[in-house]
């Protein structure tokens, strides 16, 4: 059985996607600070709670991970603070540029090899602010065009190996994402995505033909909608 690994799989997007890839027959390593045993019970899913903020658990899971035979890996987990940047604090900055950006960035190194020797998939999840300028987002667009250029430079890299690499670029998808911010997704269905709409980007992924790859693959809502909370 071929094995997957997401990262910010307890919740969201990563969530959604991890149980699409158990029902597509993958073997799923769910990667989170808060997994646990009860987040997704199915006997191909085994959670590993680690902190991809920090440093040295990122580097632990890293050399975990690249033990074993790798046939997938989406870097999911992030989070986004948005504010004038002078009222962002230096750990803020720090933990938001480590987990959107640098722990990606080591995770795929630690597992690359794997992923070019077994012909399989780096899909990165970005942001739409990957895309676009936005203010009081400095540093989660910075980090997010940061991840989207790691992968556009990847898949130069890489292509003449058989490893598909992509980019996804949701816009505002209901998730845990917005609980510690001061907006959230609108209600209205046509005025937000949903996180099975990032895993049917997935599916859709990993059934096209091998030899034709979705470098990137943008994903907006039909409106335009955004809700302040009370």
């Amino acid at each position: 059985m071929k094995i997957a690994v997401v990262t910010g799989a307890s919740s969201g997007i990563g969530l959604a996607m991890s149980k699409r890839l158990l029902d597509l027959g993958y073997e799923v390593i769910g990667v989170s600070r808060s997994i646990t045993d009860t987040t997704l019970v199915h006997p191909n899913f085994t959670p590993l709670p680690a902190d991809l903020s920090c440093e040295r658990e990122t580097l632990s899971i890293a050399q975990r991970l690249a033990k074993k035979e790798i046939y997938i890996l989406i870097n999911c987990a992030g989070f986004g603070r948005f504010a004038p940047h002078e009222e962002l604090s230096a750990q803020t900055i720090i933990q938001m540029t480590f987990l959107n950006l640098t722990a990606p960035m080591l995770l795929t190194s630690a597992l690359l090899r794997s992923l070019k020797n077994n012909s399989g998939y780096l899909i990165n999840i970005n942001s739409i602010e990957a895309l676009r300028a936005s203010k009081f987002a400095g540093v989660y667009s910075a980090t997010k065009a940061g991840l989207k250029a790691f992968g556009d430079a990847l898949f130069e890299e890489t292509r003449k190996s058989e490893l598909s690499v992509t980019n996804i670029n949701p816009d505002m998808t209901e998730s845990d994402f917005f609980n510690e911010l001061r907006f959230e997704t609108s209600q209205a269905e046509n005025e937000k995505l949903l996180a099975s709409d990032i895993a049917d980007a997935l599916e859709h992924i990993l059934k096209m033909r091998k030899g034709a790859v979705v470098s990137e693959y943008t994903i907006r809502s039909l409106h335009f909608g955004i809700k302040k909370k009370s």
